[in-house]
């Protein structure tokens, strides 16, 4: 007899990254989480079971694991086009001693895309109009018309572009994401998308039944970042001149024939509505032309594109998408009588309206800008990006016209909208795109502000994770810079789920790095550099990797990441030469970014010493890729990594940590980022490292609170003050709303992180710096700290696995909240404090899976914490005498 609890259920599994049409992986990973109705049930085995290509007929395994985060895929490898069904069940108990079965989880459907290259027909080839689609002429169009007998039971279109593309059959556009294929390493990687368009060709085209139907496919090719602008003005073409299409469309019939349509010479070409585009000046759109047959405007052949292919991979992310519309908030004229709509939000996209009584050959100009200068649109900060997009209109009586455009995206939150001749415009709305990453972390407390700066680090993360990570999404730049992501990445993991995105992320940079280790700063790289060796940018080779090792216990990444990632440090050590330390003018260095007491344009010209922070970075990447070593069973690697990090730790200390420390200056540069870097990562003896929190302490305090640091000090200062003992002072600066400070934009009305501290300055003009984002998520690194200190949730062990929960003391707030979609399932930690009679109520919930130590505010240092395991826990304590303020 089995026994089987109705009290105990299982998720559907997921299949790797959670992709499911086209997958990339021959051995899927399983993933599931599991609720439970008695405290403490433990999984001791699971039986996974599998369905192929539509059979009855399942397999099925069972394992004897606790295991239930990216387990290996237990059957025989996947091949391209496999279709699978999968479904799981667990076994375990509580602590009776009495263990059972849950019910089977539903089934997760997923089907492999084109894994080999051989997968690809022969006849399979990039064509390019003979030419059309020249560098400022319109958009082309690539088009072939088949004949098809019958409806088939499954049509599979595998489709990437040279350029950016939007496929359709029958004039009705395939899939809802947009700005595909993406950004990759295009000359070595490029991905293609997998598309179910059965639906479209069983209802569509000309006949029916069993008789011959007619369907056109056609592309259109924009510019995106293969050939547009990138990086500044004028640079274009950075990947190749001519646009292109791949696509193979497989059909299969009932009678279980099948035929293949690629794209190959006999194609045709023509222009389409699209008469310009570019990610950063907008795009042009003649309304009269837009929706036209292709087959019924001027054509010509195609060409195919001769040489090799790069890498076809298949997506490991959730596609770009429309993910929300935002109204309008108001409309009103500015001082020169422009109409300007506000949409409440710094966002990214672009705007939708409708025109009725348009005049023909008549312009509507939209023109975006993400704040207001002087009543007008404040178009400086987006350098030479025009940010503009223009619709030449159809006209006629009781014409109504979308204006909307595509192969191209705008940060903004305000847009102003201009005609020639009155119009009636209407359904003025924005449309939100981005990575469409599942939100898995959220932060409420007690104070709004405090709730508005973590809101605004959620949609600047939005805006800047369309399809890799960018530092901006306004100007003329919007690139994958290294250090931006490395600072930020632990905040990304905890509120999205980025495993996949940034897992797709880093095989760019490994693909772009340097044979001799260097990693450029930029991925994917269109500098170009000869030999790019930034400390905090190039070592997002080591951060990364571990922060989603950490993050979602996803070993395959390091297993990938780990030549990256030695290569990265083992070049840096060669840099540094047999002493293992860095001066900072061995090479090109950023050193801490926009340190707020940098002149405005003159970014890097920080406090922080350039030689402490690459020395710093250098210890912590080989702490870094020791660890990995280690989880990867690579011990020799591990113990060479391990005396690297030890000799340059004993570097540091030599060459920039004063010898006679008890009073003033401590290290080098005696900045609060010298002491935050030093601090956290480990860097000093102890007697030194009391001396250099003291010395920190003393600065934060002459600064009245205020941050000093720029980009690589700014998100582990917080950190650097409580480990040293002075939790109240990092309270304070987070809570502080004077400029530099992460409180004084949201007293500005910011809606997402600012690039500088003072983008905005406090007359409501803006900053004179040539670097003036109002959209930059690294500054909002903070809330990493919010999440793991304020509120008290942070994880101990991979995948949150084992949590701590250790709530900050502090009167300055009354409540704090975190939240966080685990791989193991929900976890919340919420405290409330009533400073009146000091009791402190504190709430958990944890998933199966998960167990956590609790540190109840004002508990002595020599008591063990609580042990939790999963469930939901109240502990109520009175802290009167331990609060601090």
């Amino acid at each position: 007899m089995v026994l089987v609890r109705t009290g105990l259920q299982v998720s559907a599994p997921r299949i790797e990254y959670g992709v499911q049409l086209g997958i990339g992986e021959t051995w899927p990973r399983l993933s599931w989480t599991i609720l439970s109705d008695v405290e403490g049930w433990r999984q001791e085995r699971y039986e996974v079971a599998v369905w192929r290509n539509g059979s009855k007929q399942r397999t099925s395994i069972v394992r004897e694991s606790a295991g239930q985060v990216f387990e290996e895929w237990p059957f025989t490898p996947l091949v391209s086009r496999d279709r699978i069904e999968v479904a799981v069940r667990v076994y375990g108990g509580g602590g009776s001693g009495v263990c059972y079965w849950s019910p089977w989880s539903e089934r997760t459907t997923a089907e492999a895309g084109l894994i080999l290259h051989a997968d690809w027909s022969a006849a399979a080839d990039f064509i390019s109009p003979r030419s059309y689609g020249g560098m400022d002429g319109p958009a082309p169009i690539v088009f072939t018309r088949v004949e098809v007998k019958g409806a088939p039971v499954r049509a599979r279109l595998y489709v990437t572009a040279k350029g950016l593309y939007e496929f359709s059959v029958n004039g009705v556009k395939v899939g809802a994401d947009v700005l595909t294929p993406g950004w990759t390493a295009y000359q070595k990687r490029l991905r293609y998308q997998t598309y179910d368009i059965t639906a479209l060709l069983a209802g569509g085209g000309a006949g029916g039944g069993s008789r011959t139907r007619s369907y056109l496919l056609s592309a259109v090719l924009g510019n995106g970042w293969y050939r547009g602008q990138l990086v500044w003005p004028g640079n274009r073409s950075s990947y190749g001149d001519r646009l292109a299409l791949l696509a193979q469309l497989e059909l299969t019939f009932a009678d279980g024939s099948s035929r293949t349509i690629t794209t190959d010479r006999t194609w045709r070409a023509c222009e389409s509505g699209i008469m310009f585009d570019d990610l950063y000046d907008g795009q042009t759109r003649d309304l009269g032309v837009d929706n036209v047959d292709p087959e019924s405007r001027p054509c010509e052949g195609v060409v195919v594109l001769e040489g090799g292919w790069p890498d076809l991979v298949a997506p490991t992310a959730p596609p770009v998408c429309v993910t929300e519309t935002v109204a309008a908030v108001s409309c009103f004229l500015s001082p020169s009588g422009k109409l300007i709509f506000d949409f409440g939000q710094n966002l990214v996209g672009w705007v939708q309206a409708t025109i009725r009584g348009g005049t023909a050959g008549d312009q509507a100009r939209i023109r975006h800008a993400e704040v207001l200068e002087n009543g007008e649109l404040g178009i400086r900060p987006l350098r030479s990006a025009k940010a503009t997009d223009t619709y030449l209109l159809k006209g006629g009586a009781g014409e109504v016209e979308t204006l909307q455009p595509t192969f191209t995206f705008h940060g903004f939150r305000y847009a102003e909208i201009t005609t020639i001749h009155k119009v009636e415009l209407e359904h003025v709305r924005a449309l939100v795109i981005g990575s469409k990453l599942r939100r898995t972390g959220w932060f409420t407390s007690s104070d709004p502000q405090l709730n508005q700066l973590h809101r605004n680090v959620v949609w600047s993360m939005r805006g800047n994770f369309l399809d890799i990570p960018t530092d901006c999404p306004a100007r003329d730049e919007r690139l994958g810079w290294t250090g931006d992501i490395q600072v930020f990445a632990p905040t990304a993991n905890f509120l999205f789920n980025t495993s996949g995105f940034l897992s797709g992320w880093l095989s760019e940079l490994a693909a772009e790095q340097k044979p001799d280790g260097g990693v450029p700063n930029i991925i994917p790289d269109v500098l170009r550099q000869a030999d790019p060796s930034a400390a905090g940018w190039g070592d997002a080779a080591a951060v990364v990797p571990l922060s989603l090792f950490d993050a979602y216990s996803d070993r395959r990444v390091l297993e990938r990441q780990y030549t990256s990632m030695a290569a990265w440090v083992r070049k840096v050590q060669h840099i540094a030469g047999p002493h293992c330390y860095l001066r900072g003018d061995e090479c090109d260095q950023f050193g801490d970014w926009l340190d707020p007491t940098a002149p405005p344009d003159e970014p890097g010209n920080a406090q922080a010493h350039r030689g402490v922070v690459a020395t710093a970075y250098l210890a912590r990447s080989a702490h870094l890729v020791a660890r990995a070593a280690k989880v990867l069973g690579h011990a020799d690697d591990a113990s060479q990594f391990e005396a690297l990090h030890a000799r340059v730790v004993d570097a540091f200390s030599h060459h920039y940590v004063s010898s006679s420390s008890s009073s003033g200056s401590v290290i080098l540069s005696d900045c609060q980022t010298v002491y935050a870097l030093a601090i956290v990562w480990g860097l000093l003896n102890k007697a030194t490292a009391r001396h250099a929190s003291r010395r920190l302490a003393e600065l934060v305090r002459a600064a009245n609170y205020r941050v000093s640091t720029g980009f690589l000090g700014t998100p582990v200062i917080l950190a650097a003050l409580q480990a040293a003992g002075h939790a109240d002072l990092a309270m304070r600066m987070l809570l502080q709303g004077e400029v530099p400070g992460w409180l004084y934009p949201v007293s500005m009305g910011a809606t997402t992180i600012w690039e500088r501290w003072d983008s905005m300055l406090p007359d409501g003009s803006i900053n004179p710096g040539s670097m003036t984002s109002f959209n930059h998520y690294v500054y909002g690194a903070v809330a990493d700290w919010m999440h793991e200190a304020v509120a008290g949730l942070a994880a101990l062990e991979p995948g949150y696995r084992r949590i701590r929960v250790r709530p900050i003391d502090s009167l300055l707030l009354t409540s704090a909240t975190a939240r966080h979609e685990s791989s193991y399932g929900m976890i919340e930690v919420s405290w409330t404090r009533n400073n009146d009679d000091g009791v402190f109520c504190l709430q958990v919930l944890i998933p199966v899976g998960v167990t956590a130590e609790v540190w109840m505010p004002g508990c002595c240092s020599n008591s063990p914490p609580i042990e939790l395991t999963n469930g939901k826990h109240t502990i109520i304590k009175e802290t009167r005498d331990s609060l601090t303020g």
